[in-house]
């Protein structure tokens, strides 16, 4: 198995057996994601640093609006997209199997974590993932401490309460909080200017 073949096999939806090639491939790509996200937790570097750090670690070049402050964690990283203008604060966890998609000018607070696998649910398979993407619209903004679980669409504009839990998709233009999340309100008209 290849990169390409193990993306196409997490973004086709369908189980990654435990112990398969491609659970097997997987250890291997973690392994890089580790020695990449130390690389980045160490030590001070410049901005133009941390786009070029990573940029290897998700495989491909980030648009040079991006920004993000360590600490970041991930367990592979060859699954996330990043749009221009996005900001990730210190302490997030992307779990990115499954894809992650974060749109142009979305704000992600401390210690966020988006998670796109699940654990097969039949104690005898638990050792089997299920992945599910995780799509952030454009202009979100999701506060500390928030989770999103996978599978999960977040509408364009929308803001997450910090500590929420997020385990179904986001209205463009609301505010969402609480465990699980749920909508607080539409944004106002005044909001949304």
């Amino acid at each position: 198995m290849d990169l390409e073949a193990f993306l196409d096999h997490l973004n086709s939806g369908r189980p990654v057996q435990g112990g398969g090639e491609a659970h097997l491939f997987m250890h291997g790509v973690s392994q890089q994601a580790l020695r990449l996200t130390a690389e980045i937790n160490s030590g001070y570097h410049q901005p133009e640093e941390l786009r070029d750090l990573f940029s290897q670690l998700i495989g491909k070049p980030v648009d040079g609006s991006f920004a993000f402050f360590p600490p970041f964690y991930t367990d592979c990283g060859k699954n996330i997209h990043i749009g221009k203008n996005v900001f990730v604060n210190m302490g997030c966890k992307f779990q990115d199997q499954g894809g992650i998609f974060i749109g142009d000018g979305a704000l992600i607070g401390h210690n966020v974590v988006l998670a796109t696998l699940n654990h097969a649910k039949s104690p005898s398979d638990r050792a089997s993932m299920i992945p599910a993407p995780i799509h952030i619209g454009k202009n979100v903004w999701i506060g500390a401490n928030a989770t999103i679980l996978p599978g999960v669409t977040i509408g364009d504009g929308a803001i997450v309460a910090a500590g929420a839990v997020v385990a179904g998709d986001v209205p463009e233009n609301t505010i969402v909080g609480g465990v699980p999340a749920r909508v607080i309100r539409p944004l106002s008209e005044e909001e949304l200017q």
